[in-house]
């Protein structure tokens, strides 16, 4: 699929819905993300859809701010919440690579269900250390299809046909070794659902 934006635009309306389907997981990351955090951080999810995850976990911190390529994605995190009320959240139509976010600007940076539609994860991992304060967290969740031998070729071809984004097929020691070589250590890594090998990742930036 040649434009992820439009993409994740035309699903950003039933988004919600679709990944309700998957509460308990999403539940897990919550919980597991908060343990994580503390008052004072700041925090950037990349990748932040609907916000999902950071409306929920924008009371444990300071600050976060969510990100997405998605206008359509963007403007419901917006609103929900407002609706809400959340007063420490702000939400942006960005890339991880704009030049708005300011090196070692943030404590923690989120990344749940992305790395694996990144067409440069190397780039982008690099680019994460750069935003993260020395020390600074790295927290993910990322399905590893590549353990799926049918999985992964289902994926490959609702992508040919452009039914899906472009699906990178990771290993899990492939995905953790890709994290590490982008200078970070790991502190944490679990497989979240084994129908999907979905591994929630803990790193800490080196120095």
């Amino acid at each position: 699929m040649s434009n992820p934006e439009s993409f994740w635009d035309k699903t950003a309306s039933k988004y919600d819905q679709l990944e309700k389907k998957d509460e308990q997981t999403y539940n897990q990351i919550i919980k597991r993300t908060a343990s994580h955090l503390k008052e004072s951080d700041i925090v950037l999810d990349y990748g932040c859809g609907t916000g999902l995850i950071s409306n929920v976990i924008a009371e444990y911190v300071k600050e976060i701010h969510g990100i997405d390529i998605s206008s359509n994605m963007i403007a419901i995190a917006d609103q929900k919440a407002k609706e809400r009320n959340i007063a420490n959240i702000n939400y942006a139509h960005a890339t991880i690579f704009d030049e708005g976010h300011k090196k070692g600007s943030f404590d923690v940076i989120l990344a749940f269900h992305v790395l694996h539609l990144l067409e440069d994860e190397p780039a982008a991992l690099q680019r994460i250390n750069e935003l993260l304060k020395p020390g600074g967290l790295f927290i993910s969740a990322t399905p590893c299809v590549g353990e799926k031998f049918f999985l992964r070729n289902m994926l490959f071809l609702a992508a040919k046909a452009g039914l899906v984004p472009h699906i990178r097929s990771f290993q899990i020691r492939h995905l953790v070794d890709t994290i590490e070589k982008g200078d970070f250590s790991i502190v944490e890594t679990d497989c979240l659902k084994k129908s999907s090998q979905e591994y929630f990742i803990v790193a800490r930036k080196i120095g």
